[in-house]
Parts: structure tokens; C-alpha cells; sequence
């Protein structure tokens, strides 16, 4: 994001660099508005912006001869607009290989253009998600250790809690402001956000849906979008959250698979193991940035401060979203789960499988001093897996960082940014 003319670092500014000089093209991927374009423009020498129609049309009438005219690094913006320049990209990075010659950014997955679609090998993949608490503290460090990373290797030893946390309504602010940079950097208004994030969800339903899918209802979506909104961070059975929406299975199936493709949605899947047995399979849904989800639920801060469940969930939205960008920094490849079993007997917020069927588990609780009641399913989980669980953590909303029990802590949700 550029601020006044100045650049504000991202996580994963070094990640695209180090990807730079060893490969000679990077996609990044991820939501639309999350910053790709402006972080990717620090590290290229020329642009070339699909977006604009004069530039969009000399690429789709000869990709080939509009790359060899393009200096190197050659940021290609909103490749979507032009799906043909990814054949082109491989047929230049087939002639020459050598590493930094191409960055693409787009907020469509490219599978959705198989017939085009030739990058396997080619070019590697980064996924980019709207801004986090770090970013926005100013304290993105190259070469430290991700969060997940310092608490397995050294527990409470290598963390902060902050000197002054938010209290609850803090944390509340911080997810209905969401990610966004146009939100989170400028610090608008509650009205100016709300204006901003709203005509993001019009454009979303209407103009970049149609792009994936011109068949899809615009207002039966934004109903479908609403109702995942309402249960943001939740585990609602298939059933009620389609009979919520007013729509069947399969047309569900393409409303999640068209909010995937656009990165505006992400299933954490359940986690399977061979030593668990009874375990829900179904994925768990959160819209990528909880500030457009609350928008999309039409939920106030005081909505979500009077209801326990809502409370709960949309801390819960806010911590994910903050671990989601540490995981690209973490050297072990995180992949995230989350584990229920039938009839909720135990029920873990978010297991991080970080591998070899090793994990770190967390549960996100919004109160201040969480006990050892909090840290039951954590407790149960470390029994289970025994060595196997690396680590435990309740992050909570207020100030302390203790122990609750061995490999098992209790952690502010600001250390994530401390």
C-alpha cells in the first residue's frame, strides 16, 4: 500500500523476492483490493496494466511481441483481462529461464482458464491476504521467525504480550475494520468504510462473479454471501445454512466453488487422523476479511458485542486471518484444519498440521483470564496425539501469558502483532 507516496511494507515482501531469484515467474494470487498490485510494482521495472484498454488490446493482439517489448522484471497486472499472456509467459520462460523475468497478479484462479492455463512448472504460485495487525504495527521483519514457528520451538519464551492490549471492544473494531488496505491504511469514517466495503460486495456479486460465471443470480448470491456472513467462523449444518439461503446443494456447491475462485472465500477443511476416530469431515467457512463479511451480515459492533456467539466467531475470524499471513512465513508449510467430533464432544478451533501428522492447536476464546475449563479440548488433544502435538494455545482477549499446562498456554491475541 502506498501512503502518501510511501510504501508500507508487507510480510510477504521477502517471500516474493526470494521467489524472484530462483524462478522466472511468480503468480500472486488472492482477493481483489488485498494490495497484490502495489507490493508486486515495488520489485518490477515495468507495468503493463490489463486493465487498460489500449494496453489490454496490444497484448491480446500479439502477447508474444508485447512481452519481448516489455523490460524485465514486467509486472503483468489483472492477467484475467488477457487469459491468452499466460501461454505467451510459458512460451518466453521456455526459451529463457532465467529467474526474475515475470510477476503476474489477478484475483481469479487460473484453472478456470485451463485451456490456456499451461504454468505448471513454470510458474509458482504466492497467495497475498488483505493486511494484518503486524503490517499495520509496522513491525514486518525480514528474516524472523513466524509466530507458529518461536511458540513451537521455545513456548511463551520467544513471545509478547503487548504492553497495552485492546480490550474487547478493540478487538471488535479491529475485525469489522477488516483487512483492506483502501480500509485499514486510510482510517475512514465507520460511514466512509461502510460506503467502501459495501461496493465491494456489489462488485463482487455482480462484476467479478460474472467474470467466473455470467450465469450466476447477483441477488440470490448476495443472499448465499449473507447467510455464510451470519455464520462466519461457525460450523452451521449443510442443511439449515442452504435452507437459510433458499437454495439446494448443488447450487451451493457453485457459490462456494465462485467465492473460492475469487479468493474471497477459504474452507479450512477438518483435520483427519488415523489415531481419531468419529471426526466431522465438514469444512469450516470464513470469508477471507471480517470486515466484509460484517457488512455482508449487516452487523454493528454493539450486534456482535451483545451476542456470545457472534462475539466469539468473529474473534475467532480475526485471529485466523492474522495466522493465515504467518503461515507463509513459517519454514515448515503449515497447512490449517480445524477438528470436531460428532455430537461436539471436542471441538479444537484450528489445528495446524505442520508435518509428519504433527500439530499446533488453538482455540480462540474472547475473554481475559482463560483457565484450564478453556483449554479442555486442548488437553484432550495432547493425550490423543502425544508427541505428536507440538504445542496448545488458548488466545484470548486480555493481557496475561501464563501456563496452563504443559505445552499448553494461554496467549493474548496481540502477541500475534507484539
Amino acid at each position: 500500500m502506498m501512503d502518501g507516496g510511501v510504501y508500507r511494507p508487507r510480510m510477504v515482501d521477502s517471500q516474493l523476492a526470494g521467489l524472484l531469484a530462483e524462478f522466472p515467474a511468480v503468480m500472486i494470487t488472492g482477493a481483489r483490493g488485498a494490495g497484490k498490485t502495489t507490493t508486486a510494482a515495488q520489485q518490477v521495472a515495468e507495468i503493463a496494466g490489463l486493465e487498460v484498454p489500449g494496453v489490454a488490446s496490444a497484448y491480446r493482439a500479439d502477447p508474444d511481441a508485447a512481452l519481448r517489448r516489455a523490460s524485465r522484471p514486467l509486472l503483468i497486472d489483472e492477467w484475467q483481462k488477457v487469459p491468452e499472456v499466460l501461454a505467451a509467459v510459458k512460451r518466453a520462460v521456455n526459451r529463457d529461464s532465467t529467474p526474475g523475468q515475470f510477476v503476474l497478479t489477478g484475483s481469479v484462479r487460473a484453472e478456470l482458464f485451463r485451456e490456456t492455463w499451461a504454468g505448471t512448472g513454470r510458474v509458482v504460485r504466492m497467495t497475498m491476504h488483505p493486511v494484518v495487525e503486524r503490517e499495520l504495527a509496522e513491525r514486518v521483519s525480514v528474516g524472523r521467525p513466524s509466530f507458529i514457528d518461536r511458540l513451537t520451538r521455545g513456548g511463551l519464551d520467544d513471545l509478547s504480550g503487548g504492553a497495552e492490549p485492546p480490550a474487547i471492544d478493540g478487538y471488535v473494531a479491529r475485525a469489522l475494520r477488516g483487512g483492506f488496505p483502501e480500509v485499514a491504511y486510510r482510517h475512514p469514517t465507520e460511514r466512509a468504510r461502510g460506503i467502501w466495503l459495501e461496493s465491494y460486495l456489489d462488485d463482487l456479486v455482480t462484476r467479478d462473479a460474472a467474470l467466473v460465471d455470467s450465469a450466476k443470480d447477483p441477488a440470490k448470491l448476495r443472499r448465499y454471501v449473507h447467510v455464510l456472513a451470519l455464520h462466519n467462523a461457525g460450523l452451521p449444518s449443510d442443511a439449515s445454512l442452504y435452507r437459510s439461503a433458499e437454495v439446494n446443494a448443488k447450487t451451493a456447491a457453485g457459490y462456494d466453488q465462485l467465492l473460492k475462485n475469487l479468493y474471497v472465500l477459504d474452507v479450512v477443511p477438518a483435520w483427519a487422523s488415523n489415531r481419531l476416530s468419529r471426526l466431522v469431515k465438514q469444512g469450516k467457512r470464513y470469508l477471507v476479511d471480517s470486515g466484509l463479511a460484517a457488512i455482508a451480515a449487516d452487523l454493528p459492533a454493539s450486534a456482535i458485542l451483545d451476542d456470545a456467539d457472534l462475539l466469539g466467531r468473529y474473534f475467532d475470524a480475526l485471529a485466523v486471518a492474522q495466522l493465515r499471513a504467518e503461515i507463509a512465513l513459517s519454514q515448515t508449510h503449515p497447512v490449517l484444519h480445524h477438528l470436531r467430533l460428532e455430537a461436539g464432544r471436542h471441538e479444537v478451533d484450528l489445528v495446524v498440521e505442520v508435518g509428519a501428522g504433527r500439530v499446533v492447536a488453538f482455540e480462540f476464546k474472547a475473554g481475559s483470564a482463560p483457565g484450564s475449563d478453556d483449554a479442555r479440548h486442548l488437553f484432550w488433544l495432547r493425550k490423543e496425539l502425544r508427541d505428536g502435538f507440538l504445542a496448545g494455545a488458548v488466545m484470548h482477549s486480555g493481557p496475561g501469558l501464563y501456563q496452563l499446562g504443559e505445552r499448553v498456554y494461554a496467549i493474548p491475541l496481540c502477541a500475534l502483532w507484539a
